[in-house]
C-alpha cells in the first residue's frame, strides 16, 4: 500500500516514515511545508529508497493537494502536519487554527474528492482507502490524581488552544464519515518522547541544557502528570492502526508510563551521571541544575490515557518501558550532536515560549 504522511519530517511523522520504510514494504509520500519542526535531516537513512517520494508542500493549499492525490493515488492518508507545543499556542494562537482546522479540513476535503472519484475508475481500490487521523490525550482536559485514565468515551474538555484546535479537528474528520461516509479511523495519544525530538519539549531541552550546563526549567512544582510513550512504539501503533482497525473505530495510545515532570527532569539527571560523569566546569551533580520556573498559565495537572482497547483489539503493546525509551533517548542525543546543534545554532536556542500572555 501507498502511505501519504503529512508532515512526515517533523517528530512523529518522520518515526512513522522510518519505520515504514524500514520494517514493511509499503509506499510512502511525505508531505512537508517544512516548518521550524520540520527536519529533513531526520529522514537521512531514508531519503534515497526507492519508495519514499517527498513532496514540499503545505497542507493548507488545496490546489496543491489536488496534485499530490492524482500524482501519488495514496491509499492511506495519515495527516501529521500539525502546530504541536501548547506554550507555542499560547504565544501564536492563529497558526494552530490555521494549520490544525483548517489544514484538516482541506485535507479531508481533498480526500473524500480523491475517493470519490476513485470509487468511479477503481472501486476495489476505493473500498481501502482509509484516512487514519491523528490526535493527542489533551483533548480529554485533564485528571485528578485519582481518576481512572481516559478512554475513548471521555467527554471532550480542552484546555489550551493548541489542545482546543486538536478537538476541532477531530471533530471534523467524525463530521466527514458521518456526513460523506469517509472511510476514517482515529487515534489520540499521549505524550511522545525518543530521538529526533525538536529541543522545545521537556525531555530533550533538558538533555541538552544539562549537557550545557544551563538551567534545567521546572514549571511550577514539576508535580504535573503525563503518560509518556516512546515515540517508535507509537509509530509501530499508528501503522497497526491504519491497516488493521475497523473503519469508524477510534483507539488511545498510551505508554503505560505516568511520570511527574520533576520525576522525569531528575532521571533524566541520574541517565546523565552514568553516561556522561564528565560535566561543565563548577558543576557537581547535573540535578543542581533543576530550577523551578513560574508555572504555563492554565497548565494541566494530569493526562492517562487507558489503552487497553488497542491492546484487546489489535494486539498493541508498547515494547518500551519509561526507563528503558529514556536511556536509549539520552544516548541518541549524545551519539547524534550534528543533528540537534543545527537546530540549536539556528531556529532555537532553548528560550522559554508561552510565559507571556
Amino acid at each position: 500500500m501507498k502511505f501519504l504522511i503529512t508532515g512526515g519530517a517533523g517528530f512523529i511523522g518522520s518515526a512513522v516514515v522510518r519505520e515504514l520504510i524500514d520494517s514493511t514494504s509499503h509506499e510512502v509520500v511525505n508531505l512537508d511545508k517544512l516548518t521550524y519542526a520540520g527536519n529533513l535531516d531526520s529522514l537521512e537513512s531514508v531519503s534515497d529508497h526507492p519508495r519514499y517520494v517527498f513532496e514540499h508542500a503545505d497542507i493548507c493549499d488545496a490546489e496543491a493537494l489536488a496534485r499530490i492525490f492524482s500524482v501519488h493515488q495514496p491509499d492511506i492518508v495519515m495527516p501529521l502536519a500539525a502546530e504541536s507545543h501548547v506554550d507555542r499556542s499560547i504565544d501564536g494562537p492563529e497558526a494552530f487554527i490555521e494549520t490544525n482546522v483548517m489544514g484538516t479540513c482541506r485535507l479531508l476535503e481533498a480526500s473524500r474528492r480523491y475517493w470519490k472519484q476513485l470509487a468511479l475508475v477503481n472501486p476495489a481500490k476505493a473500498e481501502t482507502f482509509r484516512f487514519h487521523h491523528i490526535s493527542t490525550d489533551e483533548v480529554f482536559g485533564d485528571l485528578a490524581e485519582d481518576d481512572p485514565g481516559f478512554t475513548e468515551q471521555t467527554p471532550y474538555a480542552p484546555s489550551s488552544p493548541y489542545s482546543a484546535s486538536k478537538a476541532g479537528s477531530d471533530h471534523l474528520v467524525r463530521a466527514w464519515q458521518r456526513t460523506f461516509g469517509l472511510p476514517t479511523v482515529m487515534t489520540n495519544c499521549s505524550n511522545n518522547y525518543g530521538p529526533y525530538h525538536f529541543p522545545e519539549k521537556l525531555i530533550p531541552l533538558t538533555i541538552l541544557n544539562a549537557l550545557a550546563g544551563k538551567p534545567l526549567p521546572v514549571y511550577g512544582n514539576g508535580h504535573q502528570v503525563r503518560d509518556w510513550l516512546y515515540v517508535e512504539d507509537h509509530a509501530r501503533a499508528l501503522i497497526k492502526v491504519a491497516c488493521e482497525a475497523p473503519l469508524g473505530e477510534s483507539y488511545n495510545i498510551g505508554g503505560h508510563n505516568e511520570q511527574r515532570n520533576i520525576d522525569v527532569v531528575r532521571l533524566i539527571c541520574e541517565t546523565l551521571e552514568a553516561l556522561v560523569p564528565k560535566k561543565p566546569e563548577g558543576l557537581a551533580h547535573y540535578r543542581d541544575l533543576i530550577t523551578f520556573v513560574t508555572d504555563r498559565p492554565g497548565h494541566d495537572l494530569r493526562y492517562a490515557i487507558d489503552a487497553d482497547k488497542i491492546a484487546r483489539d489489535l494486539g498493541w503493546r508498547p515494547q518500551e518501558t519509561f526507563e528503558s525509551g529514556l536511556r536509549k533517548t539520552v544516548q541518541w542525543y549524545l551519539d547524534n550532536p550534528e543533528w540537534w546543534q543545527r537546530i540549536r545554532d539556528g531556529r532555537y536556542q532553548g528560550e522559554r515560549l508561552g510565559a507571556e500572555i
